[in-house]
């Protein structure tokens, strides 16, 4: 007799989590690198999240986290919306954001009622993947006219001004005193982590890129800044060759990104890298969270 049910996952769901999860892992690189850093436990901690997942025989066919940041991340093909509310009744975190397959979070948009007055964010994305056996070496990386190297605690200060104007440009945040607190936090946290790369040219620091997520498997690009008066010269098309490079070399086959339907000169430098086009992605940030009893 087939037995279908809706849950919590907790301690000892994690293999059945990452069959689901891996044969879709360019959509689903937030819930699996979150789920290996923290594990399934959630108690507020970053990293860690409520995960609330559909199973059929025992086997996971959809899955919505809550996460400490109060995102809800999407994998569900079926049953969102009973997924969404069992996560975020688990969690009793408001929801600040919606993230995953654009199908899906168009759903949970209509459901919340959410709008543009309280959207900080609200984006479609092109999804990309690229085999890191493919990559295209841009010329200046190549010939060492400039060079990536990892980011060190006295690069702090510096990607902590460039990670604030990357959240007011591309996130649509707000500047002040919190938000350089949280990017100064977050650049603290990219040195220890090991995850963020900068480019410098003659020495000169010019660019900079991040892995959001890194896992065995593959890593997932994100935070992608330069200088508004040091575009067009080539620089984040080769700081992110750069970080891949050393994803290649630590035994990474797969590198994962997004980006705005209407970047296109960002996509036509991630498609000079080698990047394929696979689907799209969707990313919502509110700027008021909205309470779980929405649902």
């Amino acid at each position: 007799m087939e037995t279908s049910v809706v849950r919590v996952l907790t301690f000892g769901d994690e293999a059945a989590l990452e069959a689901f999860l891996l044969p879709q892992v360019e959509s689903s690189m937030f819930l699996i690198g979150n789920m290996r850093a923290a594990g399934l436990v959630d108690n507020g901690q970053i990293y860690q999240g409520t995960y609330a997942a559909r199973l059929e025989d025992g086997k996971i066919v959809g899955v919505v986290a809550h996460y400490w940041n109060q995102n809800l991340v999407l994998q569900a093909p079926v049953d969102l919306l009973a997924l969404c509310a069992e996560a975020v009744k688990g969690s009793g975190r408001p929801i600040r954001g919606l993230i995953g397959p654009s199908d899906q979070v168009e759903v949970a948009k209509r459901a919340l009622s959410i709008d543009g007055s309280n959207a900080q964010m609200d984006e479609t994305e092109r999804l990309y993947s690229l085999d890191l056996g493919g990559l295209v070496v841009p010329g200046i990386l190549a010939s060492g006219k400039v060079k990536g190297r990892r980011i060190e605690y006295g690069d702090v200060d510096l990607l902590t001004e460039w990670r604030t104007a990357y959240a007011v440009e591309a996130l649509g945040a707000e500047d002040g005193l919190e938000l350089r607190r949280q990017c100064r936090e977050q650049s603290e946290r990219s040195v220890r982590e090991k995850r963020t790369w900068v480019l410098e040219d003659e020495g000169r620091p010019v660019a900079c890129s991040s892995f959001n997520i890194a896992i065995e498997e593959a890593v997932q690009v994100g935070g992608v800044w330069t200088p508004p008066d040091l575009r067009r010269r080539g620089y984040g098309r080769a700081v992110v060759a750069a970080s891949l490079l050393d994803a290649r070399t630590e035994g990474a086959r797969k590198g994962i990104l997004f980006t705005g339907e209407e970047n296109i000169a960002a996509q036509k430098a991630y498609e000079a890298l080698g990047f394929r086009c696979i689907g799209d992605y969707s990313i919502v940030l509110l700027r008021s969270p909205l309470e779980y009893t929405v649902w």
